[in-house]
Parts: structure tokens; sequence; C-alpha cells
């Protein structure tokens, strides 16, 4: 009797240390959130207000907030990641403006409008207000008729096509160099990436404007636009008496390198050595992290899902700020966007200064994109502020101070995010997009990239956390686990 018992213990004590039973399970949160940007942290607290509070969020880097960073440069607070809110003044209101305003946010309206009378020649000074305003009137028409045309592709069940194809139905493709920049200001400006790899269908028009409205506002606040993203964590983390976030759930510096899942559930690895399991896990890294191998997924993710994820364009869209020592540019209403023309298109085409939102900062920023980007990224500071200076000299005259500081992000450089935002390209429909979104298992996935709407913007970010974490309720809570994708148009 007493050699039975001992038996009996002896299985049970074994039973108990294995990894997956569900004893050693019921001690495991029940989702691990890999990233702490906007859907990573929407999505957890979503998941908390439905009553899933056992959550664990695995942050690579030291903070919160992801691609929305704010930074100090010459002692001003600078947003090098995310800056406007776009979308605004329309029937419906922007989620991330009520926000933005909840917490009274410091904007600043952008008026482009004037941009026409601010366009510079690549030596030689202002283009005439005529010749350029012109330019501008052909992008606008080119853009109507793309938009015109998308439309009726999309009544029509027809595929996509790109923007650049768009204009060579129209016969009116961009050549000269003032046509170009125009041509750069309306699209790459817009999505990081030329209008050759851009699906129409999918951009033109634009559900973020049709939506919300065409307005844009600036986000200029010392607290940086990332206090949105903590604004929305405050909400669901402990904090102390200081207001800083001390939640235990809350694990920075925790790069995620390996997900194994099952249907038992799911077991996270990071950098660090350290081991997390749960019943399931959202991941919320940037399409350009999972693109790469940062994280490895065990077993592989099926063909189906890596083919979507490897087709969709993750952008890049590098914001380079400047210090001078005095201003030398125009200021006062309608001068804050301004335009460079050069031969080679996208060579620090689009300009803005900072002198309403910061009044005597003599900051500028110029933006480049995609392959400049790349380009940019990979030699020294020094000879990018070189190549700057010599274009602000062939605008505005050899007499101009020389820059006292500069600052080049690297998004493409940093294996967290290998990017800005996602571009939707041509040849991507909407079910390659919902394979995108799609979970796998215990393993589902969020991020702006996974919104089919608002891909790339901020507000895309925070409404696809509150879906995705929806669909992951449905299947823990309800047993709805299918996930419905649309059929391949054909």
């Amino acid at each position: 009797m007493v050699s039975v018992l001992l038996i009996v213990i002896v299985i049970f004590l074994g039973l108990y240390d294995l990894p997956q039973t569900m004893a050693a399970r019921e001690h495991t949160p029940t989702v691990i959130v890999v990233g702490a940007g906007m859907s990573g942290i929407t999505a957890a607290k979503t998941l908390s207000d439905a009553g899933i509070k056992n959550i664990i969020i695995l942050e690579a880097t030291d903070r919160i907030g992801g691609r929305i960073r704010k930074t100090n440069f010459a002692g001003v607070p600078v947003e090098v990641g995310a800056s406007w809110v776009e979308g605004v003044n329309g029937e419906q209101v922007n989620p991330v403006w009520t926000l933005v305003n909840e917490i009274c946010l410091r904007t600043f309206y952008s008026d482009f409008d004037q941009v026409a009378n601010h366009t510079y020649k690549q030596v030689g000074g202002l283009y005439e207000e005529s010749v350029a305003q012109e330019a501008y009137d052909a992008a606008d028409e080119r853009s109507a008729f793309s938009q015109n045309l998308s439309i009726s592709l999309s009544c029509q069940g027809q595929e996509d096509i790109s923007i650049l194809a768009s204009q060579r139905l129209q016969n009116d493709v961009p050549t000269t160099p003032l046509d170009m920049a125009v041509d750069y200001y309306t699209y790459d400006y817009e999505f990081g990436e030329p209008p050759r790899v851009t699906s129409l269908l999918n951009t033109e028009p634009l559900p973020t404007f049709t939506d919300f409205g065409e307005d844009l506002y600036l986000v200029a606040d010392p607290r940086g636009f990332e206090s949105v993203v903590y604004y929305i964590a405050k909400q669901f983390l402990t904090t102390n008496d200081a207001g800083d976030i001390t939640d235990p759930r809350l694990k920075l510096n925790k790069a995620v390198t390996e997900i194994q899942y099952s249907n038992r559930g799911v077991v996270v690895k990071t950098e660090d050595g350290s081991v997390y399991e749960a019943a399931y896990v959202m991941v919320s890294v940037s399409i350009g992290v999972l693109q790469t191998n940062l994280i490895n997924f065990e077993p592989d993710l099926p063909a189906w899902k890596l083919l979507a994820i490897y087709q969709f364009n993750m952008a890049i869209y590098t914001k380079i700020f400047l210090k001078f020592p005095c201003r030398f540019w125009p200021t006062g209403n309608g001068t804050e966007f301004f335009v460079h023309v050069h031969e080679k298109r996208g060579y620090y085409t689009p300009w803005q200064h900072l002198e309403n939102q910061f009044p005597g900062s003599n900051i500028l920023l110029v933006t480049v994109t995609d392959e400049e980007s790349r380009r940019i990224e990979q030699q020294p500071d020094s000879e990018t502020l070189a190549e700057i200076m010599c274009v602000l000299r062939n605008m505005f005259g050899d007499d101009i101070p020389h820059a006292t500081n500069i600052l080049v992000p690297r998004w493409w450089s940093n294996r967290f995010f290998r990017g800005s935002f996602s571009n939707w390209p041509v040849g991507v429909d909407q079910c390659e997009f919902d394979q995108i979104r799609a979970p796998v298992g215990r393993v589902y996935f969020t991020g702006e990239h996974t919104s089919r709407e608002y891909n790339g913007y901020v507000h895309g970010a925070y409404l696809a956390g509150i879906d995705s974490a929806n669909i992951l309720i449905k299947c823990a809570k309800k047993k709805m686990c299918h996930y419905n994708i649309k059929p391949k148009r054909t």
C-alpha cells in the first residue's frame, strides 16, 4: 500500500513539473503581447477591458510608443517618428484626434495651400508662381483622374494597377524636374514610396481623408505624440504617485527571439534568456520586422502567411532636422512648407520650418524617403549635412550660415523597426491582406499594417489594436475562432 502511494506521489510530482501541464499553465499569463507601440498597447487595453487581465507585454526597447517617438534636438522636442494627426474635420471623427484633445496636446494646423509660391529651382531661386502653380494643378488633375479610374476598376472587379500606370493611361507621366518634384510631394511625401510601386485601388481615394477629413495637424508638444500611447497604457497599467508606469506586466528591454506555438499554448523566449508561457500571443511588431529573422517561429509560419507578409511593403520615411544660428528662410502665413526641385527625383525635396511651433528655434526639417533614406542612413551625418548645405545655398544663396546641429533618424537600420510604416503595393489584394492579419493557431497579429483602411497611419495602428484584440477575445472567451479570409479577386 505504501509503495503504491509513493508511486502515485512520484507520478503526480512528475506531471506537475512538466511545463505544459494544466497546473503550470494556470500560473502563466493568458496573453503575451509582443511590442508596446500604439497597436500593442491598445490591444492589451482592449483585452484588459474584456476581463483578460493576465497579460504580459514584452517590449524590445526601453520605452513604449514604438514608431511614435519624441527626442530632444537642440533644446526642442521634435518627433522623429509619427508627427501628424492626418484626417481631421470630416464627417467622422478620427479616434486619435479625440485622444489628442483629451490630453490637450499642442497641435498646429498644417497649411500646404501656398507651397506653389515657395517652390525653388535646383539653382537660381524661386519659380515664377504661375509656372509652379501650373505644375501643381496638373498634379491635381492626374490625382483626380486616378481616383475616378480606381473607383471604376473597383466597381468592375478589375485587378489593381500602380499609380504610375494610371498616369501612363492619361499619357501624362511627370518627366521634367519640376513635375517630378511635385509628383514626389504628392505621393512619396505621403506614402514613403514612389507611384510605380504604390497600389492605385488602395490609395486613390485615400480612406483616411475621405472618412475623417482632409486636414492635418502637427503635434508639437513637450510631452510628445507618444504621450497618447502612455495615456492609453495608464488606463489599465498601474502607476506610482509620480505617474510613472510601474506595472510588472510591462517588461522593457525584452527583445523576443522565438515564439513556439501549438494547440496547447505558446512559449515566448527573449534575448536575455527569459521564457514566458501563455495561452495566446499577440504579435505587434512592424511588418518590416516580420520580414526579417529577428523572431523565429516554431514551427515556421505557414507558406500562405509568409507569402502575404513578404508581398507587403515597409516604407522608409526619414525626417532630418537642422539647427541654424539664425533664420534665413521666409516666415509668416503660408511659408511653413516649401519644395526644392532637383534633377534627381526625391533629392531633399519637401521642406518645413518649425518657427510656427517653436518660434526662434531656427530649425528646418527636410524629408527623404525610400532609396534616398537607405543611402543616407549608410553615410556619415557629416556627408548628409554637406549635401543639404549645398541644396540650401542653391535655394537661398551662398551667404547663409552653416547648420550647427543635425539629427538623422535611422528607422531602416534599427532591427526593431526596419522602416517607418507600411505601404500598400501593387498586386496585394484583400485576400492577401486578410492573410497578413489572420491568426495562425494561437498566434495573433496586429499593427498599422493590419488595418485594412488605414494602414500606415497612427489611427490605423490604434484601430488595428482594438480589432485584433477583439478577434482574440472571440476565440478565447466565446470559442469563435474561425477567421474569414476574403476570396482572391478573379
